[in-house]
C-alpha cells in the first residue's frame, strides 16, 4: 500500500507571457513566419522540476518568498491547474482554503455558497445537510449566514472557507495565508481544530510566512526560491537556514 498521500516527480510549470491581445491576422503570421524557429513568445517557468512526496497524516509547509512559487504549487495540488512536465499524484479527498474568495459566488448567501462549495467537493445532499449546522457554528456568523457574502469582511470570508474545508471530512487539507486575516481569536481556534484533527491521520499542506507557525505545525517544510526547490527536509532544520540572514558583503 502506497504511503505517500501526494507525490511529485520532476513537475513543472510555464507560463506564455504576453504583453498584449495580438490581432488574429497578426497571431497567424507571425505563426507562420516563425515555423521552424525560436518562439518569440516570451516564457516564464513559475516551478522547475519539483520532486518530494508527502507522506499520509504528516503536516507539511510550503515557505520561500513572494514570487517563489508557492501558489502555483498549490493550485496544481488542488488540480485547478495542470504541470506542464512532471507528474503529480494524489490519494485522497481535498479541502482547500486558499485565496480569500475562491469559490465562493459574491451573490450568494453564506449558507448558499456553503451548499455550493460542499458540493463541489462531492459531498452528497444528505451529507450537506447533516454537517450544515457545524459548519455554521464553527463560523460564528450566525446572525450573518443568509446575507450575500459580498457584504462580508476578508475575516468573514476566511471564516466561511476555514469552515466548510474542514467539515467535508478531508484526507488532505491545503491551507494558505488566508489564515492570517481575521482577529487572532479565531486564528487560535482554526489552530486548535487543526492539532485536533491531526490526530486523526489527515494530511495538511500549509503555506505560511509565519516561521513560528510552520515552526510549531510542520513535521517538514519545502523551500521554494524563484521557482525551484531550495532544501526539503524536517522543519528543525530547514526553518533556521531560511530565517538565517544572507553573509554580508565587503
Amino acid at each position: 500500500m502506497n504511503d505517500f498521500a501526494i507525490q511529485l516527480d520532476k513537475v513543472s510549470k510555464r507560463y506564455i507571457l504576453r504583453p498584449h491581445r495580438p490581432f488574429l491576422m497578426r497571431e497567424m503570421m507571425r505563426r507562420l513566419t516563425t515555423v521552424g524557429n525560436k518562439s518569440t513568445e516570451d516564457e516564464f517557468w513559475a516551478l522547475k522540476d519539483i520532486s518530494f512526496n508527502v507522506r499520509k497524516g504528516t503536516t507539511v509547509g510550503i515557505m520561500g518568498g513572494n514570487g517563489a512559487g508557492k501558489s502555483t504549487l498549490l493550485s496544481l495540488m488542488i488540480g485547478s491547474s495542470q504541470p506542464t512536465s512532471g507528474h503529480i499524484e494524489i490519494q485522497g479527498r481535498v479541502g482547500a482554503l486558499l485565496e480569500l474568495g475562491a469559490g465562493f459566488h459574491q451573490d450568494l448567501t453564506g449558507r448558499e455558497n456553503i451548499v455550493l462549495n460542499a458540493s463541489l467537493l462531492g459531498l452528497s445532499k444528505a451529507e450537506i445537510d447533516e454537517k450544515m449546522q457545524d459548519i455554521i457554528e464553527f463560523t460564528e456568523l450566525n446572525r450573518f449566514i443568509d446575507v450575500p457574502i459580498r457584504n462580508y469582511s476578508s475575516g468573514m470570508h476566511v471564516r466561511l472557507g476555514f469552515s466548510v474545508a474542514i467539515h467535508i471530512n478531508p484526507e488532505i487539507l491545503i491551507v494558505d495565508e488566508a489564515l492570517s486575516v481575521g482577529d487572532a481569536g479565531f486564528q487560535e481556534k482554526c489552530l486548535q481544530r487543526i492539532h485536533d484533527i491531526k490526530q486523526s491521520g489527515v494530511t495538511f499542506i500549509i503555506v505560511s510566512h509565519s516561521m513560528n507557525m510552520l515552526e510549531n505545525l510542520c513535521d517538514e517544510v519545502v523551500w521554494l526560491e524563484k521557482g525551484k526547490m531550495k532544501m526539503v527536509g524536517n522543519a528543525e532544520t530547514v526553518i533556521p537556514k531560511y530565517s538565517k540572514p544572507p553573509p554580508k558583503k565587503n
